[in-house]
Order: structure tokens, then C-alpha cells, then sequence
């Protein structure tokens, strides 16, 4: 059970004990997230760099420099929504309805996208070897646990903490909580204030 469970599963948990299927209901101890603190930055980017292969190396890069989400938005991320002349990527799905929105590519991204999408007009960033699919989750968490040990990186350091570092590095320069919220596809802003103080 994850942690988000737990609250869950209270209420099934509690109406076991009343039908007398359990005699207590067994208390629950979330464990502390490093969450925020553990940011992908400049440093460990270089050190994962120079371990990893590809995908891996690519979606690093551009975890960095867009703020998205691994698995729903970057791993399937279509050549048809790359827009050239604007510059910027459109994620049609996300983890909110928020995460509707379009995001702005760096010179790093546009070089990277423009590499992968080759002569493509349509069609997966990140074609997996089955035909028709996108990577998934499986191959790049592998290659992301190898170059971790390699680069020797802390083992609760996460592919996710390119998304942690994204968050205040744009509030730093932009100095605008929406704009964060906006570029992030955060729907609650409680969430994205965390980004003022990212040591949290």
C-alpha cells in the first residue's frame, strides 16, 4: 500500500473491525519524504550524464529545462504537437487538467526534439522498440538506477527531482507563482509554493 493509500483504506479498514473480520484497526505511519530537497541539479546532471545511455541521457535534459512529468507527459510526447514556429510543446494528457498546456522549449530541448523527430512528421519523441508504442517506464527506471550507481548518487535521489529542480529554478527567475503553476501544470497553488522554499 502507498503512502496516499493509507487515508483510503481507513474507512474499509474500520468497517472490518465493526463486522468483527478484524479485532483493531492497525495505525499507520507514513515515512518521511525527501521530496523537494532532492533536486536534480547542475552537479548531478553533469555526473548522470556521462554515465547514461539514451533515452535516459535525452529525458534528463529535458526533465531540466521543461519541468514535466516523466511518464505522462514526456515519454509520450508526439511529434504533431512539437510547434516549430512557436517553440513549444503541447501535453494533451496529464496527471491534472491543468496539465493541459503549452510548454516552452529551451535551445537544449529544440535540439534534442529536433534530433529524435529526425524527418518525422508524426509519430512517438520516444518510440519504444515495439512497434506503435512509446518507452516505458520499465527501461528508463533501469537505466536510471545503473547510471545512478555509476555517477555515485544517493539511492533516494530520483529521475523525478528534475522536475523539483525545474519548479524553483523558473520561480527564481521569473519571480511569478503563476507562471510556475502554468509552466508545471499545477492545479493547486499550494503546490507550487512549495517551490519558494525548495529546502523544504
Amino acid at each position: 500500500m502507498g503512502i496516499g493509500d493509507a487515508g483510503d483504506r481507513s474507512g474499509e479498514l474500520h468497517k472490518a473491525k465493526e463486522w468483527r473480520l478484524i479485532r483493531e484497526v492497525p495505525g499507520f505511519r507514513n515515512f518521511k519524504e525527501n521530496g523537494r530537497a532532492l533536486r536534480l541539479d547542475d552537479e548531478a546532471e553533469s555526473k548522470l550524464l556521462a554515465m547514461a545511455e539514451q533515452p535516459l541521457k535525452d529525458i534528463i535534459q529535458l526533465m531540466r529545462d521543461t519541468g514535466m512529468r516523466n511518464c505522462r507527459e514526456l515519454y509520450r510526447m508526439r511529434i504533431e504537437h512539437l510547434n516549430w514556429g512557436k517553440r513549444t510543446i503541447f501535453t494533451p494528457e496529464s496527471k491534472t487538467t491543468k496539465g493541459r498546456r503549452e510548454i516552452v522549449m529551451s535551445d537544449r530541448v529544440a535540439e534534442i526534439l529536433r534530433i529524435r523527430s529526425e524527418d518525422r512528421k508524426e509519430g512517438w519523441v520516444f518510440p519504444s522498440r515495439r512497434p506503435g508504442k512509446h518507452i516505458t517506464i520499465g527501461l528508463v527506471n533501469k537505466q536510471w538506477v545503473r547510471a545512478r550507481k555509476l555517477a555515485g548518487l544517493p539511492e533516494h535521489l530520483v529521475l523525478y527531482g528534475a522536475r523539483h529542480d525545474y519548479g524553483p529554478y523558473l520561480l527564481q527567475q521569473t519571480g511569478n507563482l503563476a507562471v510556475v503553476m502554468q509552466s508545471m501544470g499545477h492545479a493547486d497553488v499550494k503546490t507550487a509554493m512549495a517551490y519558494q522554499h525548495p529546502e523544504i
